[in-house]
């Protein structure tokens, strides 16, 4: 598997141990990472530090051009929110660990040009279906969801 991907699953299971939402992201341009993120609602008490926000938070101010030039690696299908901040600073490129938990955006991404690639890996998968089933609530909070 991609060095990345495994990034940004460490990533997701850091987040898991600390008591979030196992999702990771890691943000890559010409083949380093600038940042890496997973979610941290929980831990943070915050509205929007899901992975794919923590990992451009964590990246820091970067030009439009290196953001246009990076690839944004996921562990889940990115949300409604996390879509609108790839689209924002135009990562043209995101590779998902799977969509089978979860569905995000993905028709809204791939209709304003971004090329993405869904891995369906069987550890992200096996990793979101675990967390779903003993914290269905808390899952449904991160996503918007009501019980």
């Amino acid at each position: 598997m991609d060095e990345f991907m495994l990034a940004a699953i460490k990533e997701a299971r850091l987040g898991l141990q600390e008591g979030g939402i196992p999702i990771g992201s890691v943000l890559v341009h010409q083949g380093r990472i600038l940042g890496r993120g997973h979610n941290r609602r929980v831990q943070q008490g915050s509205a929007i530090l899901h992975g794919e926000m923590d990992a451009l938070e964590n990246a820091g101010r970067l030009p439009a051009a290196i953001y246009r030039e990076s690839v944004l690696y996921t562990t889940l299908s990115p949300c409604p929110m996390c879509t609108g901040a790839i689209l924002l600073y135009g990562i043209r490129k995101v590779i998902i660990g799977e969509n089978q938990t979860f569905m995000g955006s993905e028709t809204l991404l791939r209709d304003q040009g971004v090329e993405l690639h869904v891995l369906q890996d069987a550890s992200c998968i096996k990793l979101m279906q675990q967390f779903i089933a003993e914290k269905p609530a808390l899952w449904n909070e991160d996503i918007g969801v009501e019980d």
